[in-house]
């Protein structure tokens, strides 16, 4: 089945939703380590970038051959944050910041969950209606 760029978006956004559940996971898990710094993911400022929200060059495509699937190529990273310190011993990983960070997170899976559902009933209810 072709997958449309619609579908994956947001298949790469369920990716990016599963590792930053992983991650905040991690940092709730590290909560009492000293010295340890929390990680994020970095996502959503890719997207933004490939479905053209961002300002930046325009390219021009003079083939449709050329520059195959551009824009789509977004895929979420790890990073660790060093610019603040909550306690004495360096560790950073806030427990409320935490929360917020997992149930956005959440809503945002089910959002993506959500619409992909909704694009693959309609690729079946096509399917279904042309064998009638």
């Amino acid at each position: 089945m072709k997958m449309t760029p619609a579908m994956i978006v947001l298949e790469r956004a369920l990716a990016a939703a599963s590792l930053r559940q992983r991650t905040i996971a991690h940092n709730i898990a590290n909560i009492n380590t000293p010295g340890y710094k929390r990680q994020d993911v970095s996502f959503a400022s890719k997207l933004s970038r490939a479905l053209g929200l961002e300002p930046r060059l325009p390219l021009r495509r003079t083939n449709p051959a050329h520059l195959p699937a551009a824009g789509l190529d977004i895929n979420p990273e790890v990073y660790r944050d060093n610019s603040t310190s909550m306690r004495n011993d360096g560790n950073n990983v806030d427990i409320e910041r935490e929360m917020v960070d997992l149930v956005q997170n959440t809503i945002n899976y089910n959002f993506a969950v959500q619409q992909l559902n909704t694009r693959l009933a309609m690729r079946r209810y096509v399917i279904n209606e042309g064998r009638r």
